[in-house]
């Protein structure tokens, strides 16, 4: 079933996740796009991106909205016509979105084994040493990666640096939450984080606490 799970975080909010299967034409069937969203979709060269976002668009319908409700901000940054909060996130054969009344990000992410070779950007991978495998390391940095990447996507101040600004509080993949902290240009922002792992990927949503 191409709608792979849906979940309730919280009242006022979903989480919508499709896993793509289909093909692009099959996607495109009943969906209308605006213009900007057609030239986006037309000047997409990997077939995956073209299914993805078409994906999307199921994905809002699922959410009771239409492309044509959907706009982006100078910073690229999604938002709803209605004045809810939208994110959006695609990889490889798996889309989410997540909508709240409250602001919020999400991102998914392939576990894959290259994340220890770029941790040192991202967060201090001395903090890892304890674990017991290096399968652990690698699931435990994709949660800490998708972490700061929500953050990031409801934050969304230019010069925001994942390493230096946000951080992640230490967890346990059983608890399946976390929380950060954004300390930016004086100011300090608290969130709070779920994550589950499936299939090989890791789904990260966070919600902003003040």
């Amino acid at each position: 079933m191409p709608l792979f799970k849906t979940i309730t975080p919280r009242e006022g909010t979903k989480v919508f996740i499709w896993k793509v299967e289909e093909s692009f034409e099959w996607l495109c069937e009943g969906i209308s796009l605006t213009e900007h969203c057609r030239a986006r979709v037309s000047g997409m060269k990997s077939e995956i991106h073209r299914r993805g976002f078409m994906s999307i668009r199921h994905l809002m319908a699922e959410a009771g909205y239409v492309d044509q409700d959907l706009w982006y901000d100078d910073l690229g940054k999604p938002h709803l016509r209605d004045e809810k909060y939208i994110s959006i996130t695609h990889s490889f054969n798996f889309t989410a979105i997540i909508v709240s009344d409250r602001p919020v990000g999400i991102d998914i992410e392939k576990q894959r084994d290259k994340i220890i070779k770029i941790a040192n950007k991202f967060t201090p991978l001395k903090e890892y040493h304890t674990l017991a495998n290096e399968e652990a390391i690698i699931r435990k940095l994709t949660i800490v990666w998708g972490s700061k990447e929500s953050i990031y996507k409801v934050h969304a101040q230019p010069g925001l640096g994942f390493l230096e600004h946000i951080y992640i509080k230490d967890f346990d993949f059983e608890d399946a939450i976390t929380s950060g902290t954004v300390t930016f240009e004086g100011e300090k922002t608290e969130y709070e984080l779920e994550f589950l792992e499936f299939e090989g990927f890791t789904c990260v949503y966070t919600f902003l606490l003040n």
